[in-house]
């Protein structure tokens, strides 16, 4: 079960102004933090560093997009 490329800096693209401000003015900004952590280890699962169960990865996925919502609530929040 392949884990797909999902960086911030494409996903969403139409933000990378928002989040690149957000990053930059909290000094503790926990949902990119964790999504950055996240995105990592896809990586090494994508490369073959690791190879986790499917379970594992299923949990990887969730907890990616779940991420994802807050952040882009937080971006939500900050543009309007």
């Amino acid at each position: 079960m392949p884990i797909e490329e999902h960086d911030l800096t494409h996903e969403p693209p139409d933000h990378t102004d928002a989040i690149h401000e957000l990053k930059m003015t909290k000094a503790h900004f926990p949902p990119f933090e964790g999504y950055h952590e996240v995105h990592k280890e896809a990586h090494r699962i994508r490369e073959n560093i690791e190879t986790p169960s499917d379970n594992y990865i299923r949990e990887c996925k969730t907890k990616r997009l779940t991420l994802k919502g807050e952040l882009l609530q937080m971006i939500l929040t900050k543009s309007a």
